[in-house]
């Protein structure tokens, strides 16, 4: 699209809207595609780089999603909430780490699953709740002493998503190895 096409679409003057595709030019996010005369000018056309960005929560502002204020703890909102704290976390901790030179002790763990039905999945659930919750009470330490005040080690967060695996554009799911 072109800037005006943009503007037009957003409700934005053309100007305003041609300030931010340049600064989004320059920061690689656009790249030019075409050029073509239009009313005796030549009109510069543009496409994103990617097909999908991922944005830092912090830069949301109030926008960002927060997991508490999710209702469904079981929605896509709250998921996206969750894996979008866990990006900030990562990213200020990945950070603090490389300041001090030192490696970051981080845990991940992925499996495909596949389930039949939502009995099942709902099973799944329940069984996998029992279970993390057994680990965590008998592996972990309390976050605050009698007195309120935090207790000795470094506090840790847990978290766990399952979604349904996208589809290709050829309609197929192919699970990771």
């Amino acid at each position: 699209m072109s800037a005006t096409e943009i503007a037009a679409q957003l409700g934005l003057t053309r100007q305003s809207v041609n300030y931010h595709v340049r600064k989004l030019e320059r920061a690689k996010f656009l790249t030019r595609a075409e050029k073509r005369m239009r009313r005796n000018m030549v009109e510069q056309r543009y496409v994103a780089t990617a097909r999908a960005y991922v944005i830092a929560p912090e830069l949301l502002g109030s926008l960002a999603p927060h997991a508490n204020a999710v209702e469904d703890a079981a929605s896509a909102s709250a998921l996206f909430a969750i894996a979008s704290r866990a990006q900030h976390d990562l990213t200020r901790a990945v950070s603090e780490a490389a300041t001090q030179s030192k490696r970051l002790a981080t845990l991940s763990v992925t499996a495909d699953i596949r389930f039949t039905n939502a009995e099942q999945r709902a099973e799944f659930t329940r069984a996998l709740e029992r279970a993390i919750a057994d680990v965590v009470a008998r592996h972990s330490a309390p976050f605050t002493l009698a007195d309120s005040t935090p207790a000795p080690g470094r506090p840790y967060r847990l978290f766990l998503g399952c979604h349904p695996i996208p589809q290709d554009q050829s309609g197929s799911v192919s699970p990771d190895a």
